[in-house]
């Protein structure tokens, strides 16, 4: 990103929600509460950026901002340089008291959190931008913030400019996950150039929050108004994105090419943020352990039976807190375990699985011999008022003045979300694969899953808005049925988003699944069998 062409900012996003917990591990075993890969990359490029005139903005600090802006002068140091680095805390709520209410699912937990980072917004990296810094490192902030950050220093932003930081918002949200808006993860894989040396993206933030996605030339992967819509439907919930800068409308994006590699982005609007934060609750819940057995063959619905029986018969079932068993269609019996005990949850619970090998099914073979059980942890969202977080921010070791002004609600509003027209195509229908017609996009939101479907023409789209209903998505995928689904319309960008409630049982870390965070939901959907009007399917 320094050596393929200009840039302004160079920007890092370290936190995925799962991160927080595995740097808690970390600081728990003496090691860093901060990404050390950050210093290992920052080695190679800070040099370059100080002669350059390129920020650094990072989430890189993760538990410990202060420890992590120390190190990079002790790094700037060893390479003789002298940069002005800034950090900025205030995210940083453990031990204090919080109403721990489930944001999601309104369970109040009675545990003791491991960790609690409410999610900050670009405000405060704004503030240290402007007293001079040169590298910038936070906590827990939202992905966004790191690009509405800079456009606020940039472009002198207030909280009213709604349209603008909205903006801003969603260029943040498309580069957030690097190459996923360049080719990368592209449901359309066979489309996309050299994906192997797949170039970041690079948003071009206008003053009024528009931006064109691109790329450094040269470089592998494609920017395109698919690629850019599929980083769009990525995690997200409805068509209101709530941050704590502004609530951003996704359903007013306008995306259009602007050359080759070059996708605008613009039209976005902006409502005032919610007076609350988000906070990212973790804690340790106990012990688990899988074991995972192959089932070749004949009749494998029957050697799974028999495989459970012969385990249980050892090790009851109820003994434990929490069971989970999936026999996939690839033939696998995945059992998970978890308990309190790390005992009773480890090799009580593994060995006693490979001791049932010469009186079980025929074929018996496992993929891993026993184990221990590993400790989980449990991500648990709450909401606090936003009026009582105060982050701070620090330059250099000295606290440099901040304020968080608050947007005040504009005297009008915007419109409902927007809804989709009924399209009805008749004609000849041919049963295929979804995809065929149709990308798609999964993820994580907690113990929630998001899928993301879009259309490349409003006349697929059309028929897509009408066809695809929970309904119709739970008998494509039964495996969705038990589950709360939400479904939300983004007619602008020709896309639907589902929100499956629960999926994920109690976050990526606690997920029995295979799939933990639901990133092949998408595919798995794309793959199922329908009937879709001839006339929308590609030429033979």
């Amino acid at each position: 990103m320094v050596e393929g062409g200009p840039i302004d900012v160079l920007t890092g996003d370290w936190l995925a929600e799962l991160t927080m917990l595995i740097l808690a591990g970390n600081r728990l075993k003496g090691r860093p509460g901060y990404a050390p890969t950050f210093l290992r990359q920052l080695e190679d490029v800070l040099g370059p950026c100080l002669d350059r005139g390129i920020k650094i903005v990072s989430n890189a600090g993760g538990l410990d901002p202060a420890g992590c802006a120390e190190a990079v002068h002790e790094l700037a140091g060893r390479l003789g340089l002298s940069p002005n680095v800034a950090y900025v805390t205030g995210d940083d709520l453990t031990g204090l008291p919080l109403d721990l209410i489930n944001a999601d699912t309104g369970e109040r937990l009675d545990a003791t959190p491991l960790t609690a980072n409410a999610y900050l917004g670009g405000r405060p990296i704004a503030t240290a931008l402007s007293a001079g810094a040169d590298v910038v490192v936070t906590g827990r902030v939202t992905d966004a913030a790191l690009v509405t950050g800079p456009g606020m220093w940039r472009y002198g932003w207030g909280p009213g400019d709604l349209d603008a930081l909205a903006g801003s918002v969603v260029a943040g949200h498309v580069i957030e996950c690097g190459c996923q808006a360049t080719g990368g993860n592209y449901a359309f894989f066979q489309e996309v150039p050299d994906l192997a040396r797949c170039g970041f993206p690079i948003a071009e933030l206008r003053a009024d929050g528009s931006a064109v996605i691109t790329k450094h030339p040269g470089t592998g992967g494609m920017v395109s108004i698919g690629t850019v819509t599929a980083q769009l439907v990525y995690e997200i919930g409805g068509p209101r994105y709530p941050g704590p800068d502004v609530v951003a409308r996704f359903d007013t994006i306008t995306l259009s090419q602007d050359g080759p590699d070059r996708v605008l982005v613009s039209g976005v609007r902006g409502e005032p943020p919610p007076d609350t934060l988000k906070v990212a609750v973790n804690y340790l819940a106990g012990y688990r352990n899988t074991m995972t057995l192959v089932l070749t063959g004949l009749d494998v619905e029957a050697k799974a039976r028999v495989a459970e029986e012969a385990i249980w018969a050892r090790i009851p079932r109820e003994s434990f807190d929490q069971v989970d068993v999936t026999l996939t269609g690839g033939g696998l019996l995945r059992i998970t375990v978890m308990d309190a005990d790390r005992h009773k949850a480890g090799r009580a619970f593994s060995s006693a699985v490979v001791e049932t090998g010469l009186s079980s099914y025929p074929g018996f073979h496992g993929l891993t011999p026993p184990g221990d059980a590993s400790p989980y942890g449990v991500y648990w969202p709450v909401l606090v008022p936003a009026a009582e977080i105060r982050p701070r921010v620090f330059l250099n070791g000295d606290e440099v003045p901040h304020e968080a002004p608050r947007a005040t609600p504009p005297t009008g509003s915007l419109p409902a979300p927007a809804r989709s027209e009924v399209t009805s195509i008749g004609g000849p229908m041919v049963r295929a694969p979804l995809g065929r017609i149709a990308g798609a996009r999964s993820g994580d939101k907690g113990g929630n899953a998001n899928l993301g479907v879009w259309a490349d023409t409003s006349g697929r789209y059309g028929w897509l808005a009408v066809h695809l209903t929970i309904a119709k998505l739970k008998e494509l995928l039964p495996d969705l049925a038990p589950y709360r689904i939400e479904r939300f319309e983004l007619p602008n960008i020709l896309a639907l988003n589902f929100v499956v409630h629960g999926l994920l049982g109690r976050g990526v870390a606690a997920s029995p699944r295979m799939d933990p965070q639901a990133k092949a939901l998408g595919e798995e959907l794309r793959a199922q069998l329908t009937d879709i009007p001839a006339e929308l399917l590609p030429d033979a």
